[in-house]
């Protein structure tokens, strides 16, 4: 069974998932900077430095949010890059597109509203493709990674950060007591929802991170799928070409 933020709805997951964020969308930001005490800033800029030996002119960021990282993306560019950034909740591009205008970046940041699962693309559009905290979201995991793929030009660069779950003692269980117990109350009083927060340490726990992440990548078709884990395996850099 999916994990879904509403379990009393009979919405399925994508539906879910983008009244989710289109409902914390204006606390999103802080929420990420406060709840991971910054931590979430390094693990962006850790993750686009895989780009910087591409150099990509065209980047594609799905799940791109408040476009964070997608901005990000720009500092390992080409310096004439065009990004665009794709997302289902438009409470989240709204949020986005606020933040490009104030940072004057709507000239190289593009953000659609789009299903992740169903890119509006040509094959071999993209010279990167990344992902931020959001192919966990995914109703269908290995069918989003397969579009990934398919708008990703021969020899490009897939870059994906995730949440991962960290296994040595005792940082495995003060990390659980902390997405399961705390993560939650702070959640839920700053973002006014009653799940949005508890959906996150479930989705976390219910993907398959690691070596069986890496091993989707492989059957999907990327090659040299790796993964390298940040801050005790709390989350982690996959990286892959076509």
């Amino acid at each position: 069974m999916a994990v879904v933020p509403y379990k009393e709805d009979a919405a399925d997951k994508k539906t879910q998932v983008a009244r989710m964020f289109d409902s914390i969308a204006g606390k999103y930001d802080f929420l990420n900077h406060f709840l991971s005490v910054g931590t979430d800033i390094y693990w962006r800029r850790k993750a686009v430095d895989e780009l910087k030996a591409l150099r990509p002119a065209r980047i594609l960021d799905i799940a791109t949010g408040t476009a964070d990282f997608a901005i990000e993306t720009l500092r390992a560019a080409a310096p004439e890059a065009q990004v665009t950034g794709v997302d289902i909740s438009a409470g989240m591009l709204e949020v986005g597109r606020q933040k490009l205008a104030a940072k004057n970046l709507s000239h190289r940041i593009r953000l659609e509203q789009a299903d992740s699962e169903n890119l509006p693309f040509e094959d071999n559009t993209f010279d990167a493709v990344t992902a931020s905290f959001g192919v966990r979201n995914f109703a269908h995991l290995e069918r989003g990674l397969a579009e990934m793929r398919r708008v990703l030009r021969p020899g490009g660069q897939l870059v994906i950060l995730e949440f991962s779950k960290p296994t040595a003692f005792p940082l495995k269980q003060a990390y659980n007591f902390y997405f399961s117990r705390v993560l939650p109350v702070f959640g839920k009083v700053i973002s006014k929802d009653q799940s949005a927060y508890t959906y996150l340490p479930e989705s976390v726990q219910a993907f398959p991170d690691g070596a069986d992440f890496v091993a989707i990548l492989r059957r999907i078709g990327f090659t040299s799928p790796a993964w390298q884990p940040l801050t005790f395996g709390i989350s982690s850099i996959y990286t892959a070409r076509k």
